[in-house]
């Protein structure tokens, strides 16, 4: 059989030179005859009587790398596979439902989980065995890539029925397991969130923050969650000791190497307890949900630490991670090359130091004490000669004499050691940052991923609305505005309301193109929702709006409630799955659960209320028994048993005492509000589905403040101080839905 490596004037490729993909791209000259999902594969692997060989990754994973180097660059591992096996690679962000499916049988038949995925199929993609990482040589405690392949190989030519039976079985398994055990009503709030708080409590790490020891993750869905307990349970032990464990962990994590102190933003997660050594790939989900989080750790404590750091992620984002047209990118690759000369990218060459680098660039004496500037930032940020990372932190070598910067001393402390003020070590610590980010841009970059995804991006439209409004910063809100009309454009498709997955610039038409599935919806719906509250254009809650029916229309189980992940058109997608985790991104269901009620105030339809409630009802058995799984869906279930204020302020936006009013409002961390600005355009969006605005006059001529809570609105006041008393949390939750 013919394979799809063809010969070019660079050397060898195989067919996945023309796809779209960057992660697929990265292995097109592997000696691999790999394939991408698709008819093409499957046809043959039947032909052929074949098993498939799926490898699941995406662009940015560094395991990924490491096994396309030591196993898929190999000659003979490539000879293995091609003879034996049809080899297709998926990347999991552009196809999450391929993903979904197989990552769910590893984890059901003990198989481990994570990236880069293997997973091996009957010609009819039925899983029967599968793994993650596999090593080049066989080792104590897990056996060779290589070793694994032949042992299959066997199995498949002795045992080849039993292999089709068993994984036949698993799939049974798999179907008969993938609903849902809900209730008819949604659960209570007060036990579920006592719960959720206890299960993160006993695993806080009380001294360096984070959940659990170590590998650490930032986890935004907890801070979402620890907030809201905060804000409607104020006064309370467990509010107080909330918001310690969200603030306590975000310093922490800011402090740490998980932060780029050079380059800003945040790498995707620390290898050890203290936030010190990260994998250094950094993703735009990332940035998008920390944005949120620091920004509103600064609404409720005023601290600026909190409103720098929401700035830095957001500077980062805009100078790496966006495109010019409007949308934004997915993510940078943890490895690069260390230096131009350089044959063999390193994972975190980009970001770490040498102390004699530092000495190099940081040569200025400071005359007060006889110091340089190297000397203070190698203190400041817990140098060392030697470097400053351990061996068991570095099983492949990568890091040997590096450092990873970390604070390790206060100002206060920095500036006692050297006897000087703290306004100069902050100049001199400024103007050393400013030198080595000039640096570093010298260096070979890491390949950056410019994929653009609709999930990742309405989470950066809710990131950029949302520190917009509490940072004050206009320039953040026109950025998200530019961002939803390049998906509005680019990734819409107006005539079938179908929202696409991916963006690929150059990779036209959009019938070629990847639709959307649920959390593409879901969190765009969020992010044109914060968006209208940012700048109060109606357009965005008609486009939320269209979204959110199109994504009932697709993805809602109206046999068992809640939202399948998948819509059914594919059928090569062979379980349609339900997702009941809140991890590094919250799930469709969870983020659902807070747009269906907001969208309720918007709109008048008590349908979306009702819906919401199914969500939470559907989960219930999850939500009372490990609730820290999905702390953004407690965080719904909270605000579903609240009274839901929509606060509307009468008046013209540019009016001065309008504009007051609605920062009043904006100012507040008030999780279960929204804003509503009623201009008396009769005609518009709002005044067509709330009638009921059309009651609410202006008080002496002046912009005008309600609160109306299920569309019974508060005595009118044109105090922005008094508004903030009636917006002020009461800690009251209501027996009743909306």
């Amino acid at each position: 059989m013919a394979s799809g490596s063809t010969q070019t004037p660079t050397g060898r490729v195989n067919r996945l030179i023309n796809e779209k993909s960057l992660y697929l791209q990265q292995h097109a000259r592997n000696p691999v005859d790999w394939y991408p999902w698709g008819q093409e594969a499957f046809s043959r692997a039947a032909r052929e009587m074949k098993p498939i060989f799926l490898s699941v990754g995406y662009s940015t994973c560094h395991w990924c790398h490491v096994m396309e180097r030591e196993s898929f660059e190999d000659e003979e591992i490539g000879r293995i596979l091609n003879e034996n096996f049809i080899c297709v690679k998926v990347d999991r962000e552009e196809r999450p439902d391929i993903d979904k499916v197989y990552m769910t049988f590893l984890q059901a038949t003990d198989s481990g989980g994570g990236w880069p995925m293997s997973v091996w199929l009957t010609p009819d993609l039925r899983p029967f065995v599968g793994g993650t990482y596999f090593p080049p040589e066989d080792g104590v405690r897990k056996v060779s890539f290589r070793t694994v392949l032949l042992r299959i190989v066997e199995q498949w030519k002795e045992n080849r029925a039993f292999l089709c039976e068993r994984s036949e079985r698993i799939l049974s398994v798999l179907q008969s397991s993938s609903g849902i055990d809900g209730a008819a009503e949604p659960p209570l709030s007060l036990p579920v969130q006592k719960l959720c708080f206890q299960q993160l409590e006993r695993i806080f790490d009380e001294e360096y923050g984070g959940f659990g020891e170590f590998p650490k993750f930032p986890t935004p869905v907890n801070f979402s969650f620890l907030f809201c307990l905060w804000a409607l349970s104020k006064g309370s032990p467990e509010g107080t000791q909330a918001l310690h464990m969200a603030v306590h962990t975000l310093k922490w994590m800011m402090y740490g190497g998980i932060h780029d102190h050079i380059g800003k933003g945040f790498h995707r997660y620390s290898t050890d307890q203290t936030w010190h050594v990260p994998h250094f790939e950094k993703m735009l989900y990332d940035q998008a949900q920390l944005a949120v989080a620091y920004a509103e750790a600064f609404q409720i404590s005023g601290k600026e630490i909190f409103s720098d750091a929401a700035h830095d992620i957001l500077q980062y984002v805009l100078q790496n991670l966006s495109d010019d047209a409007g949308g934004f990118y997915s993510a940078e690759d943890a490895d690069s090359l260390p230096n131009a000369q350089s044959k063999e990218k390193k994972e975190g060459a980009f970001a770490t130091w040498t102390a004699k680098e530092i000495q190099q660039l940081l040569p200025d004496m400071e005359e007060a004490n006889g110091n340089t500037f190297g000397d203070i930032f190698m203190h400041h940020y817990g140098m060392k000669e030697e470097g400053n990372v351990s061996a068991s932190q570095d099983i492949h070598g990568e890091l040997q004499g590096q450092n990873v910067l970390i604070v390790r001393s206060s100002l206060e402390l920095t500036a006692a050691k050297f006897g000087l003020d703290v306004a100069r070590v902050q100049t001199i610590l400024s103007m050393c940052r400013d030198r080595l980010y000039k640096a570093r841009r010298l260096r070979p970059p890491p390949q950056r991923d410019t994929k653009i995804l609709a999930s990742w991006n309405g989470l950066m439209l809710s990131g950029l609305a949302r520190c917009g409004v509490i940072l004050r910063d206009e320039e953040y809100i026109e950025r998200a505005k530019l961002a939803a009309s390049f998906l509005h454009e680019n990734m819409y498709d107006l005539k079938s309301g179908i929202l696409l997955r991916s963006f690929y610039k150059g990779h036209q038409p959009i019938a070629d193109l990847v639709p959307g599935f649920l959390d593409d919806y879901a969190f765009m719906v969020r992010g044109l929702l914060d968006l209208y509250e940012a700048c109060l254009d109606q357009f965005y809650l008609e486009w939320a709006l269209q979204l959110q029916d199109r994504q009932d229309q697709l993805f809602w189980d109206a046999k068992g409630s809640g939202y399948f992940c998948s819509d059914a058109s594919d059928s090569s997608i062979l379980l349609r799955l339900k997702d009941d985790q809140d991890g590094a991104e919250p799930s469709g269901n969870s983020v659902s659960v807070v747009n269906l009620l907001r969208l309720a105030c918007y709109t008048g339809r008590t349908e979306f209320t009702e819906r919401s409630g199914q969500i939470l009802a559907a989960f219930s058995e999850r939500l009372l028994k490990v609730p820290a799984s999905l702390p953004e869906m407690v965080r719904g279930n909270m605000i579903y048993h609240q009274t839901v204020k929509q606060v509307v302020v009468c008046g013209d936006k540019e009016d001065p005492n309008t504009r007051e009013l609605l920062e009043a409002a904006q100012s507040m961390y008030v999780p279960n509000k929204v804003l509503i600005l009623a201009d008396r355009t009769q005609t518009s969006f709002l005044y067509s589905h709330l009638p009921f605005l059309l009651s609410l006059e202006q008080k002496d001529g002046k912009a005008t403040a309600y609160v109306c809570e299920n569309f019974t609105c508060s005595l009118p006041t044109t105090s922005p101080a008094d508004l903030r008393t009636m917006l002020a949390p009461s800690g009251t939750q209501r027996s009743r839905p909306l």
